[in-house]
């Protein structure tokens, strides 16, 4: 319900915006802040988990405990595949990102047709190039995509990604494209669909 809560707080605010009459130049700071949490929410929340006191991560720009369990309903979490995203992980966070970058290369060597592999060698090229989305972690997130057209999994964690870089449009873009491509059925559908749905309307928040 955390989503609900996030609109509440907005039309609040939004609320009290009217009623003392801000100035023009107030609304467009008070739509910036909120379009801001929004984002910030669809990035790195799980809408359907209560609320929890905030736990300190050495950098909070890795993934969240809620993305890694999403990334093993979309990915996997059990077998060769598994293993190598569980060891790129552990190095990331431990700092030594060349390293699992270096691991991620020798999997696609050695499974050049694997999805999962190519995405998850576009995410630690990306954090590793300062989380910039650099032309090495372009073309494997490009190479995920052609390997797997029909496949959610390469078009969610490239439009994360690009959020992560500022790039909200082709982050909406490609979010939306993952949507469409998973199976109405999928148990992770409703995570993909509610981040979509706040990154829509922190995209409306930040229009003039």
């Amino acid at each position: 319900m955390g989503w609900v809560v996030l609109i509440l707080i907005a039309g609040a605010a939004i609320g009290l915006a009217l009623w003392r009459d801000f100035p023009r130049p107030l609304w467009t700071m008070l739509g910036a802040a909120l379009a801001l949490g929004g984002v910030g929410y669809a990035w790195q929340g799980r809408p359907s988990l209560p609320a929890s006191p905030p736990s300190a991560r050495p950098d909070p720009r890795l993934d969240s405990e809620e993305l890694v369990e999403l990334r093993g309903q979309l990915m996997g979490r059990f077998g060769g595949e598994a293993a190598m995203f569980t060891a790129a992980d552990a190095l990331a966070r431990s700092g030594n990102k060349r390293t699992a970058v270096q691991i991620m290369l020798g999997a696609v060597g050695g499974k050049p047709r694997s999805v999962a592999y190519w995405t998850e060698l576009g995410n630690v090229l990306f954090a590793h190039d300062g989380y910039q989305m650099s032309p090495a972690a372009q073309f494997a997130f490009r190479r995920a995509r052609m390997l797997g057209p029909n496949d959610p999994v390469p078009f969610f964690f490239e439009g994360l990604a690009q959020m992560r870089a500022g790039e909200f449009v082709k982050a909406r873009t490609l979010w939306r494209l993952a949507l469409q491509k998973t199976p109405a059925d999928a148990p992770y559908r409703p995570a993909i669909a509610q981040r979509v749905m706040l990154l829509d309307r922190a995209m409306a928040l930040m229009e003039p």
